[in-house]
């Protein structure tokens, strides 16, 4: 979140940035409130500082057995206004915090204003296995691959749990796990440290790193236990230190991890939802850092690095683009994404978004760091990124490493995991 202090001071460039990122938002009542805050807090402090004052002279009268009555009444009267401010205090603060919780993180000044994903800009793009080809007539598309092969019954997972749960199979299954695997091994080869997090997550961690309260609605949440299921493993990864002080020899701190995530997908109507192009659980490896602010673009620069690594060895068609402010999600300052290229679809997919949130969640977490022993606590910059969602990945793998008799021909990275090298 943003501090108090900092919208105070930028009040007209949080109402545009707001805006920019296509946030309904009405913070016009913030200065008004923020205004009355401080003063309530000037007038308390004012009028304790009267009752101790005072207090010392009753009780020096007390002592030398003189009437003291009427500082009493007067003080017993200081007392309800000090309850009465208090009280206003508590609400005034309660309503600032509500507000703050739900305004948008600010997006670096290298974001291009823009409304929608249509203006997202290409940094660069790289071509796979299939390159720059036409599209071949013969070509089966992943839903009709899987069926051929056995790979994935989204029937059945419907029948199981509803539309968006897919039951992988056979060498489909074994390819999804080898895939995780893959992922898992590289990013821990590139300097990452491997956890498996929990699947499900209190309150405090959602509201921490930005999902809640603003996106309640895409959540599933277990009400009986305050338990919310994880839509990424960000989620429970940067909640590992919450409430932390880090050392600044600590920093960066790079975490890896695979997780289930889970989406209700609320706005999804509309959409293409068939086959993996958009579930309500799939897999994923997460990439995180802690680092220090100063170095914070740079360090996602290199994580970017780290994603075209995985899409390289791969061999598929992907291109980074930048997003611009109003594509921009809600805690990130600056986000990238990576798109693979869907032969059958004829459209670009995203596989991977990779983001700075600057301090904006580890305020929220209350994540900190020491240059030295001696220094005063600073809040991190954290980042995140997919590497990789597997479920698009699936999707031009397949598609991509077709034969025209209808065969898949496993890449030579993945054929140590799958113990396979064609499917079919």
């Amino acid at each position: 979140m943003l501090s108090i202090q900092f919208v105070r001071e930028n009040f007209d460039a949080v109402v545009r940035n707001t805006a920019n990122k296509n946030t309904t938002l009405d913070i016009s009542a913030f200065p008004t409130l923020d205004a009355e805050r401080r003063e309530l807090i000037t007038k308390g402090q004012d009028l304790k500082a009267l009752r101790n004052t005072v207090s010392e002279e009753i009780a020096r009268l007390k002592k030398a057995k003189e009437n003291a009555d009427d500082k009493i009444a007067e003080m017993r009267s200081v007392g309800d206004t000090i309850k009465s401010i208090d009280d206003r205090l508590r609400a005034i603060e309660e309503e600032l915090d509500n507000l703050l919780l739900l305004i948008p993180n600010m997006t670096h000044e290298s974001v291009v204003v823009g409304k929608s994903a249509e203006e997202n800009i290409e940094i660069r793009r790289k071509d796979g296995v299939i390159g720059n080809q036409p599209d071949k007539a013969w070509r089966k598309d992943h839903i009709e691959l899987c069926k051929l092969h056995g790979l994935v019954d989204f029937e059945r997972g419907a029948k199981i749990a509803g539309s968006g749960f897919p039951l992988y199979t056979g060498k489909g299954a074994r390819l999804e796990r080898a895939l995780l695997n893959f992922f898992l091994d590289q990013n821990t080869g590139r300097g990452y440290d491997e956890t498996m997090p929990p699947f499900v997550v209190n309150t405090t961690s959602m509201r921490g790193t930005g999902q809640l309260p603003k996106f309640a609605e895409d959540l599933y949440r277990c009400a009986d236990d305050d338990l919310y299921l994880i839509p990424t493993s960000e989620v429970p990864l940067t909640n590992i230190h919450r409430d932390d002080i880090l050392s600044a020899e600590e920093l960066p701190k790079k975490i890896t991890g695979y997780s289930a995530c889970f989406r209700r997908e609320a706005g999804s109507y509309g959409k293409d939802t068939r086959g993996f192009l958009r579930l309500h659980q799939f897999n994923k490896v997460e990439l995180l850092k802690f680092v220090h602010p100063e170095d914070s673009y740079n360090e996602l620069e290199l994580m970017l690095n780290d994603v075209e690594n995985l899409l390289t060895l791969l061999g598929l068609n992907y291109r980074i683009i930048s997003l611009v402010t109003g594509d921009t999600g809600f805690s990130s300052a600056k986000t990238y994404d990576f798109e693979v290229w869907s032969p059958c679809e004829q459209k670009w997919l995203e596989c991977s978004s990779c983001s700075n949130f600057e301090d904006f969640q580890a305020r929220r977490a209350n994540i900190r760091f020491k240059r030295d022993a001696n220094a005063k606590p600073e809040f991190v910059h954290t980042l995140n990124g997919s590497g990789l969602a597997t479920s698009r990945i699936m999707v031009a793998l397949l598609e991509s490493y077709q034969q025209e008799d209808g065969s898949i021909v496993i890449p030579d990275v993945l054929r140590s995991y799958t113990g396979f090298d064609q499917i079919g």
